[in-house]
């Protein structure tokens, strides 16, 4: 990915350069955070001019689909009943706008530069695959437009996966799959279902802008939100329901970033049995967020609330980091399974500024991995907040 070349040569940098008077053996000291994913969105800017565009509408009712346009210049649209594939191959920016109402439909898009998608009152099902696939690993901004009400949803099994022109089966791994990166923005509203697998799912990153929609996402299948390469949020109401077993509110590979938005998780999902490779058995819990790198917040509200058995608010693998905004956090699931957490992260939690509250009912409010029995050393409180509030099983820093 582009980022990670980013990401690799600040690394060699810091090691590098004489100047540098940092501890180069403690990479937590130098704040990465602060390149965002949204940065990165003009990387491939001189492929296109934006101010050229090729517009193309799309239209569905259960009996038809209508498509008007520019389809001449580099962009075909085929239809199969409710079924829409669109392959563009021009220079120019293309923005497919989609409207109307399908129960058996899909919009499939191949495309090899970025390319813009506005929702304008777009409510579709495909019972048996995504109900839209961006097979373009490059950026997909998707504009939810102002008043509209959008519903997606997928069904409850998916058929055998097709294949693309050259034979390569496509993924499909959510009802609003992207091989490339997703950009949300637009004052409309997003509902989004998935009842088999997640229901947004992106192979690179994820980016709501201040901008952002109304965001329900359901999670019958797996995930609400999953993506590979990082999740930020930057404003919108993005509320995520997760009711399978094993399930997240997000699901992130890379870091997760919140720095504005009201966001609000609840799992109710219980613990995932897993058969591993040497015949014993493992236990998945649920979570409101799950990352395999560095949660950072500095504005916004999030909100999470797990039912399920052994079900966690936040659980990262790097450190969590609080600078600011609302954090409220409650889990009343039972510990058969899983131990039920609040906040854990395999490294570090610290809190710097805002609001952060943490309560369960088991277990531990907080947990850095620490083999202390003493809450004191399950986090870091940097400065000197109004409240501070620590017990196992409930925590609360106010500054």
């Amino acid at each position: 990915m582009k980022y990670s070349a980013i990401f690799s040569l600040l690394f060699l940098l810091c090691f590098l350069l004489p100047s540098c008077e940092k501890d180069d053996s403690s990479f937590s000291e130098y704040d990465f955070s602060k390149y965002s994913l949204r940065s990165l969105q003009g990387d491939d800017e001189e492929e296109v001019d934006l101010a050229d565009t090729i517009e193309v509408a799309i239209t569905w009712t259960d009996a038809s689909v209508t498509v008007s346009g520019d389809v001449d210049d580099g962009v075909a649209v085929t239809t199969q009943g409710g079924d829409v594939t669109v392959s563009s191959t021009t220079q120019r920016y293309l923005r497919l706008t989609v409207s109307g109402s399908c129960t058996n439909g899909s919009l499939l898009v191949y495309s090899t530069l970025k390319w813009g998608l506005l929702l304008k009152g777009l409510i579709l099902t495909n019972p048996d695959g995504p109900a839209i696939n961006n097979q373009c690993g490059k950026a997909l901004y998707v504009t939810v437009a102002d008043g509209t009400t959008n519903i997606l949803a997928d069904g409850p099994t998916y058929a055998d996966a097709p294949t693309n022109a050259v034979g390569v089966t496509i993924d499909q791994k959510g009802t609003l799959f992207s091989e490339g990166q997703v950009y949300f923005s637009g004052k409309g509203t997003l509902s989004v279902t998935g009842n088999t697998k997640n229901a947004i799912a992106s192979d690179d990153y994820i980016v709501i802008e201040e901008d952002g929609p109304m965001m329900d996402i359901t999670a019958n299948g797996t995930n609400g939100i999953k993506v590979n390469d990082g999740m930020e949020i930057y404003g919108g109401v993005l509320n995520i329901g997760v009711t399978s077993d094993g399930g997240r509110g997000i699901r992130s590979e890379a870091r997760v970033t919140i720095d504005g938005g009201e966001t609000t998780i609840t799992t109710s999902g219980d613990c995932l049995e897993e058969t591993l490779a040497d015949g014993t058995t493992d236990y998945s819990s649920c979570a409101g967020i799950k990352c395999d790198s560095l949660f950072t917040m500095t504005t916004g509200t999030l909100t999470i609330t797990s039912s399920g058995d052994g079900g966690k608010g936040i659980n990262c693998l790097q450190n969590v980091e609080f600078k600011g905004g609302t954090l409220n956090v409650r889990t009343t699931g039972t510990n058969y399974l899983a131990k039920p957490k609040g906040v854990k992260s395999d490294t570090g939690i610290i809190v710097s500024g805002g609001y952060f509250s943490v309560n369960v009912e088991k277990s531990w409010a907080c947990d850095n991995g620490s083999d202390s029995d003493d809450i004191e050393n399950m986090l870091t409180i940097v400065g000197t907040p109004a409240t501070r509030e620590l017990e196992k099983k409930s925590v609360k820093i106010i500054y």
